[in-house]
C-alpha cells in the first residue's frame, strides 16, 4: 500500500462549513524553453474543527472521497495568518473641502 500524498498551501475561503478552499503552488520547468513556470492548484479539504482562517499555511492530506469536490483533509496548520486591527481615522468637524 502506497503512503497518501501531502501538500503545503494557503487558504483562500472558509465559507463552507466545516470545509476549506486550499490553494497549492509548484514550479514546473517548461519542456522546450527551461523557464520555471508557477502552477497553482485549488483542492476543497476536510476542516473538522473549522479553525482554519484565509492565509493560513496548512498541511493537506490525501483520503477517501468525502463528497463530490472533497478528496482531501487538513492535517496540520503550519502557520497562522497575522491578524489585522481595523483602526477609524478621525476626521475634523471644522474644515470644508
Amino acid at each position: 500500500m502506497g503512503r497518501r500524498k501531502e501538500y503545503i498551501g494557503t487558504v483562500v475561503s472558509n465559507k463552507m462549513d466545516k470545509t476549506v478552499v486550499v490553494v497549492v503552488e509548484r514550479l514546473v520547468q517548461h519542456p522546450l524553453y527551461k523557464k520555471y513556470i508557477r502552477r497553482r492548484k485549488k483542492f476543497m479539504a476536510h476542516d473538522e474543527r473549522n479553525e482554519c482562517e484565509i492565509g493560513d499555511r496548512v498541511l493537506i492530506e490525501e483520503t477517501r472521497p468525502l463528497s463530490r469536490h472533497k478528496r482531501w483533509r487538513v492535517k496540520k496548520i503550519l502557520e497562522r495568518a497575522p491578524k489585522l486591527e481595523v483602526v477609524a481615522e478621525e476626521t475634523s468637524s471644522g474644515e470644508v473641502s
